[in-house]
């Protein structure tokens, strides 16, 4: 079974378990609205590469560690797309919770998410019977998770800099985003009862490629290439690697993390198989036909409105 696969399969498997009858119908409905069908579902795969070359030994203990990690994310999306933030009308292609459910249970659905994460990994300690040993995995992993997605810096502090009068750009976009890809290497090791320390630093590059990938994205993108608007930015008057480094150089800062966490990755018998996954999805962040596209057509009009001055 492909990593997706069984990523989607353990999704669908822990929700119903979860999720009971009892549940208010709408609220369960807006859930599987913001979990299914789903994104590119980067962390959890990243996290799942991280715990089979670690030798994976409790294959129902990395499938729930996948699932909380896609849980939390999934929470943070449904909260930042929400009036008070982004005020976003679409995401992943489809309408957003709020607008789709209304907004008090978009807030009810990200809130319950975040509890359901930690609820998938405890049911492991209590359905699965794991041993003493494994057991304590489970609580690293949610102490792992908890640095990820808390304060002082994880995603919540991370959507909390938005609020600030002065920001910091790196440690901003270090919270809100590269916290959880750190989370998801860590998270990765620990499952497999392997030492997490050496897979930091590729969880630390891949989150700061991938915040700057979103800042590009943001401007030379369109919302049927990222399944979300563009232009939120400057909008909302958030800091970004574009504005701080102009286009070009915000592109090449993401192709120097690329290579970094390509290179920092540990050696272990899958090394060169994660390799080819970063590469591969550093091209699908920001395809470069489309980068190079986007700098023709602004060359072209900035000529164009030289000559007509």
């Amino acid at each position: 079974m492909q990593i997706e696969e069984r990523i989607q399969a353990a999704m669908l498997t822990h929700f119903d378990e979860v999720i009971s009858a009892g549940t208010p119908p709408s609220l369960r409905a807006a859930m599987q609205h913001a979990l299914f069908p789903g994104g590119a579902r980067i962390r959890p795969q990243l996290y799942m590469a991280v715990a089979m070359v670690s030798g994976e030994d409790l294959p129902s203990l990395t499938d729930a560690g996948a699932v909380a990690l896609e849980l939390m994310h999934c929470a943070s999306l449904v909260h930042d797309d929400m009036p008070c933030f982004d005020d976003a009308q679409l995401r992943r292609g489809k309408t957003t919770v709020h607008v789709e459910f209304s907004e008090p249970l978009a807030l009810l659905t990200g809130d319950a998410l975040i509890v359901m994460a930690y609820q998938v990994l405890l049911n492991q300690t209590t359905k699965k019977r794991l041993s003493h040993s494994h057991a304590l995995r489970v609580l690293e992993m949610m102490n792992v998770l908890s640095q990820g997605v808390g304060v002082p810096h994880g995603i919540v502090a991370g959507q909390a800099w938005e609020c600030e009068s002065k920001v910091d750009l790196w440690k901003y976009q270090r919270a809100k985003t590269g916290s959880l890809f750190t989370a998801a290497t860590c998270m990765g090791a620990v499952a497999a009862g392997a030492n997490p320390a050496p897979w930091l630093e590729l969880g630390e590059s891949l989150g700061d490629a991938y915040q700057i990938a979103d800042d590009i994205r943001d401007v030379i993108g369109h919302v049927e290439l990222i399944g979300k608007p563009v232009g939120q930015d400057i909008e909302h008057g958030r800091p970004s690697a574009a504005q701080v480094l102009g286009l070009e150089g915000a592109n090449a800062e993401f192709k120097r993390l690329i290579d970094n966490a390509a290179k920092s990755v540990p050696d272990c018998a899958g090394r060169d198989i994660l390799r080819a996954m970063i590469f591969k999805e550093s091209e699908r962040l920001v395809p470069q036909r489309e980068y190079q596209h986007y700098l023709e057509v602004s060359k072209q009009k900035q000529q164009q409105s030289e000559l007509a001055a």
